[in-house]
């Protein structure tokens, strides 16, 4: 078995993150939002429910910036609050479907060449980037939390 190529696993992967952080900056231009809002509406998608502490605390925005973000959002029909079933005194934000972003079609060209991509892929190449993907994403965050707890 030969050795894995890390200086060119470190070559080509700072430019495949810049692309992935472009295309997050066109997709937003193009559903007329903000890639903070975005990230907010897909953060809500993915998680679930949440105070507006723990959206501030995934957004890495202030709990007031993020005040104004859901206010944006809520008003736009994509996101609302709650209240919390577990305590009525909390509220929660939660995503709302929505076709008004048209998320949809601005994602399809990139679901179109991806898709291309990965039906190219043996079923053991494509195993491959599923732990790659379940692992780096918490690498992620981790290095994220980092980043904000660094003075």
């Amino acid at each position: 078995m030969s050795s894995p190529d890390l200086a060119k696993l470190g070559a080509v992967y700072p430019p495949y993150l810049n692309a992935i952080v472009l295309h997050g900056l066109a997709t937003a231009q193009a559903v007329g939002m903000g890639p903070t809002d975005l990230y907010a509406v897909g953060t809500l998608s993915f998680y679930g429910r949440m105070t507006s502490g723990e959206l501030a605390a995934k957004t890495g925005l202030t709990t007031g910036a993020t005040t104004r973000l859901i206010d944006r959002l809520e008003e736009r029909g994509l996101v609302r609050r709650v209240p919390d079933p577990a305590d009525r005194r909390r509220v929660l934000v939660e995503a709302v479907e929505s076709d008004e972003l048209e998320l949809d079609a601005a994602l399809a060209p990139a679901r179109e060449r991806l898709g291309r991509v990965f039906a190219d892929c043996s079923p053991s190449e494509i195993a491959v980037l599923t732990e790659h993907f379940e692992k780096a994403t918490p690498a992620f965050h981790e290095a994220i939390e980092t980043i904000r707890d660094a003075p």
